[in-house]
């Protein structure tokens, strides 16, 4: 049994609920609960283009600036670089492309049939196939990216991190200069690369920074100091 209460002050109803004193404590409660199911986001829903983009942009990065360090170790010609890069630009871009339109479509593949399985070994398949099957696929459909939208992605985003050493190389005449900076902004770009995916999906920004820089600097020493090797020992032309 609700009490009375003087004005201004809480009151409580017959089953201990609280009554908010007036219309501002309302539209204040329902302020807090609109911004409170705001920052309540699953992260793990951006994981599927999160990975696609974060991969594509580092693979056309590493690979093109590591192909041209590579290319750089025994061709000190400026063209023969950037003419390396673009090559493996495009051959990167449409190798992502495909690769990430066989293998959703794939998990795809594979999802639908194991649903198709598991009505199967329950028995509904009848009942399924009439309603509960279509939703069911529906909403696999939904939570499944886009085969073509992955492959545009990861060939959109190969290419952007491509464009880093592509860029830094083609105005600059000085061999060494030229390797410099394609090292120095391939390792600016990668920081960005590391920040922005720990910052879409709430993860330690330091560690992903590391992580992607390291892994940069080994492809390009490697591929670098292996062809240098190469073309020491006379087998490049």
């Amino acid at each position: 049994m609700a009490t009375n209460a003087p004005c201004g002050l809480v009151s409580l109803n017959n089953v201990g609920s609280v009554v908010p004193k007036n219309e501002n404590e309302m539209e204040q409660n329902q302020t807090q609960m609109s911004k409170d199911k705001n920052t309540n986001i699953d992260y793990t829903q951006r994981a599927q283009w999160l990975r696609a983009a974060v991969l594509g942009a580092n693979d056309g990065l590493v690979s093109v600036a590591s192909l041209m360090m590579g290319v750089g170790a025994v061709k000190r010609d400026v063209k023969a670089m950037l003419l390396a890069g673009f090559a493996g630009s495009i051959a990167g871009a449409c190798g992502m492309a495909i690769g990430e339109f066989v293998s959703v479509y794939t998990q795809y593949e594979v999802e639908v049939s194991q649903m198709k399985r598991d009505m199967n070994m329950n028995g509904y398949k009848e009942e399924c196939e009439k309603v509960g099957f279509d939703m069911r696929i529906q909403k696999k459909r939904i939570s499944l990216p886009n085969p073509l939208h992955a492959a545009l992605a990861s060939a959109l985003s190969f290419t952007m991190g491509a464009l880093v050493p592509l860029l830094s190389a083609a105005f600059i005449s000085d061999y060494r200069s030229r390797l410099l900076v394609v090292v120095a902004m391939a390792s600016l770009a990668l920081m960005v690369i590391g920040i922005l995916g720990a910052e879409f999906g709430k993860t330690p920004k330091l560690w992903s920074c590391i992580r992607v820089l390291v892994g940069g600097w080994m492809a390009m020493a490697v591929t670098f100091g292996l062809t240098k090797s190469i073309g020491s020992s006379g087998l490049v032309l």
